[in-house]
């Protein structure tokens, strides 16, 4: 039945105030918390320069007929961290974003993230804050216990924190850290001979970064967040393009998920300020992307010239729907937008 059908709307409008309520709540959090609301223009000259991230391409035509491509923007980070260097220090968003190739029960091609930013902060206070925010949002809607399918989850209980490394050991057998250089390079074949000898099927095209994206899929995200909150910390370098290399161990990187019922919630990083790093991995992320799906992005170089003058800072990016969709039990994405793509 279409979404706009009186009998299919009725069924949906609890669900749809509900976030309404919850986007109210999470605005005065940060409010409170001396946050400035930002509004980020969605059309960008690069759309992210990640390789599995994929845009809506559009056409921008002058006065005089001259074309320009530009994108729709998967993120609001690049003009956010522009926001920072410009002199803003604490800065949110609930930002409409559009994603190409994703649509499942917990991916829509336009959707909601909530992104926020804080110059001079750690790696540990926005970790703080996405819990924050999310028993915030649990609290206003009178909600103790988050579902997904047969999956629950207590949103307020202690959360558990759980490095990269230490879920591919628990839950799937397989030692990373030492497939790991200290110059953000890996050893693929060692860690393709440890997941065959886990049951993974592994192509000979497969690089390290499929091999981890199998395990996790498969063996490691189902774990996560059953009972209490699941913070996935200090993920590989090879996995992390913007976030800074953690001080202490140059394999890993200041970058964390948040799950919640098996489902990823939020993404966060210790930002990387180092402009001539940032193009050397946006460069290697072009080329996978290019060798598997035949294109690329540019780069925005606006971006990176800002980051030469940003503040040292982290950040976090929320799936608003999703964290709706845990709190009301919903089985889909498509029962929390307001509008869903027929």
């Amino acid at each position: 039945m279409p979404w706009w059908e009186p009998h299919s709307h009725a069924d949906r409008a609890p669900l749809l105030r509900l976030k309404n309520r919850i986007k109210v709540a999470l605005r005065a959090w940060f409010e409170e918390g001396g946050f400035t609301e930002v509004e980020c223009g969605v059309l960008a000259a690069s759309p992210g320069n990640e390789a599995h991230l994929h845009a809506f391409e559009t056409r921008l035509i002058g006065a005089d007929g001259a074309q320009r491509t530009l994108y729709l923007h998967t993120s609001p980070e690049f003009a956010a961290k522009k926001l920072l260097a410009a002199g803003e220090e604490r800065i949110f968003e609930f930002a409409r974003v559009f994603r190409n190739r994703e649509r499942t029960r917990l991916h829509a091609p336009e959707f909601t993230m909530l992104e926020w930013y804080r110059a001079g902060a750690g790696y540990d206070v926005v970790m703080d804050d996405t819990i924050a925010v999310l028993r915030r949002a649990a609290q206003t809607a009178g909600c103790t216990k988050l579902r997904h399918r047969d999956a629950i989850c207590d949103p307020f209980a202690p959360a558990d924190r759980l490095s990269v490394a230490d879920a591919f050991r628990i839950h799937a057998g397989i030692e990373i850290l030492d497939t790991l250089a200290p110059d953000g390079g890996a050893d693929r074949d060692t860690f393709a001979t440890r997941a065959r000898r886990g049951g993974f099927v592994i192509a000979d095209h497969d690089k390290w970064p499929d091999i981890f994206s199998k395990v996790l899929a498969a063996r490691i995200e189902p774990q996560l967040g059953l009972e209490r909150l699941t913070l996935l910390t200090d993920y590989p370098r090879i996995e992390a393009a913007l976030a800074r290399p953690k001080p202490d161990d140059g394999r890993l990187s200041e970058r964390f998920e948040l799950y919640a019922c098996g489902v990823e919630l939020a993404n966060g990083f210790g930002e990387l300020t180092d402009p001539v790093e940032q193009r050397s991995r946006f460069t290697a992320e072009m080329d996978e992307k290019e060798r598997i799906y035949g294109q690329r992005y540019p780069l925005d170089e606006d971006f990176l010239a800002a980051l030469a003058q940003m503040p040292q800072a982290s950040g976090v990016a929320l799936g608003f729907e999703r964290l709706v969709m845990l709190i009301a039990g919903a089985p889909t994405i498509n029962d929390v937008l307001w509008t869903p793509l027929e």
